[in-house]
C-alpha cells in the first residue's frame, strides 16, 4: 500500500483496487491573518517603551503598510539584530461592555510585523512584513509571539442540541472591527481567561435563551385574536374561527384565550444553542476567539460556555 500525506489529508491508494480514498485530518481554524491579527483584551500593563519613531516615505504620507520602511527606537545598544521579527500592537483603551461585570483591561488592536533590514547604535530600519491594519508613528514595538493555531477535525459534527456542559459561562463582549452581528470565521472576545482556566483550542458553545436574540421588538399582541370574527361569508357562513386564532382555555373551549406569553409561562430555562467558538489566544480575564460554526447570526451579549 502507498501512502501520500499532505499538509491536511491523507490520500491512501490501494494496490488491489486500484481506488483513490481521501481521508480528512485535522485543519488549523484559522491562518496566519486570524492568529496574528486577530487583537486581544488584556489587564496587565503593556510595554511603551519601544515604538515607530520615523518612516522613510513619512513627507509624503502618515501610515505605512507592507513593504514600506519604517524606524524603531531600539538599535545595537538594545540587542537588535538584522533578521529580528517584531509585532506592531496599538493599545485602544478601557474596554466598557454592557455585556459583563468584570473589569477585563484595555482592547490592544494587532496591527501587523516587522523585519529589521538594518540597526544602527541607537534606533533601526524595519521593513513592514505583514500588516492587519495600517502602520502608524507611534505604535508600540514589542516581541513576537510564536503562535499555532488549533486544529479542527471537519468530519466532527456541531450539535445544536447540546446539554449545558456545567463549566464556566460567559459573554461576547465585543468582536474585531465593531461588528455586531457575526458569523463563521468572525473574530471575537469573551470574558473568560486563564483565571477561569480557558485554553488555546477550547471550544466554547455559544448560545442564548431561548426567544431571544431578535434585533426588532416582536409584537405585543397576537396576530389574530380568538375573539375576532368575520372569517366566514355571508352567504355561505362557512365558520366564524380564523385557524390563526390560538385556542380558548378550558375542556369545553369556553374559557379564555390562550396567549403565546401564557403558552412560554412556568416552562423550563431552554437554551438556544446558536454556533461554536474556538479560543485562539488568552488572557486573564477575556480570550480571543473565531467562530467557527453558527446556525444563525451571532450577537454581542450572546452567552458563551467551555465544552
Amino acid at each position: 500500500m502507498c501512502a501520500v500525506v499532505g499538509v491536511f489529508s491523507v490520500s491512501i491508494l490501494a494496490q488491489d483496487s486500484g481506488i483513490i480514498v481521501q481521508k480528512k485530518s485535522a485543519m488549523p481554524v484559522v491562518g496566519p491573518n486570524g492568529m496574528y491579527c486577530g487583537g486581544y483584551i488584556q489587564t496587565s500593563p503593556i510595554s511603551t517603551s519601544n515604538r515607530i519613531i520615523g518612516g522613510s516615505e513619512e513627507a509624503d504620507r502618515y501610515n505605512f503598510t507592507e513593504n514600506n520602511f519604517v524606524y524603531i527606537n531600539m538599535g545595537a545598544s538594545n540587542g537588535v539584530n538584522v533578521g529580528n521579527l517584531f509585532s506592531v500592537v496599538r493599545p485602544k483603551g478601557q474596554v466598557e461592555s454592557r455585556w459583563t461585570n468584570k473589569d477585563v483591561g484595555f482592547y490592544v488592536q494587532e496591527v501587523g510585523a516587522l523585519e529589521v533590514v538594518s540597526v544602527k547604535s541607537d534606533y533601526s530600519v524595519a521593513k513592514v512584513k505583514f500588516s492587519c491594519s495600517s502602520f502608524l508613528l507611534g505604535d508600540l514595538v514589542q516581541p513576537r509571539e510564536n503562535r499555532s493555531a488549533p486544529l479542527v477535525d471537519a468530519s466532527a459534527k456541531f450539535d445544536q442540541w447540546s446539554d449545558p456542559s456545567g463549566k464556566a459561562n460567559g459573554r461576547i463582549l465585543m468582536a474585531r472591527d465593531n461588528s455586531e452581528t457575526l458569523s463563521q470565521n468572525s473574530i471575537a472576545y469573551v470574558d473568560l481567561g486563564s483565571e477561569e482556566s480557558v485554553r488555546v483550542g477550547d471550544r466554547l458553545t455559544v448560545y442564548r435563551p431561548l426567544g431571544k436574540g431578535n434585533l426588532m421588538k416582536t409584537p405585543e399582541k397576537e396576530q389574530v385574536s380568538a375573539r375576532d370574527e368575520g372569517f366566514h361569508s355571508d352567504t355561505y357562513r362557512g365558520g366564524k374561527f380564523s385557524n390563526q386564532a390560538s385556542r380558548k382555555s378550558g375542556e369545553q373551549a369556553d374559557g379564555r384565550m390562550v396567549t403565546t406569553y401564557d403558552a412560554k409561562r412556568n416552562r423550563p430555562a431552554i437554551r438556544k444553542v446558536v454556533g461554536e467558538a474556538i479560543v485562539l489566544n488568552v488572557k486573564e480575564r477575556s480570550a480571543t476567539v473565531v467562530i467557527t460554526q453558527n446556525t444563525q447570526e451571532i450577537h454581542t451579549g450572546d452567552w458563551v460556555e467551555i465544552q
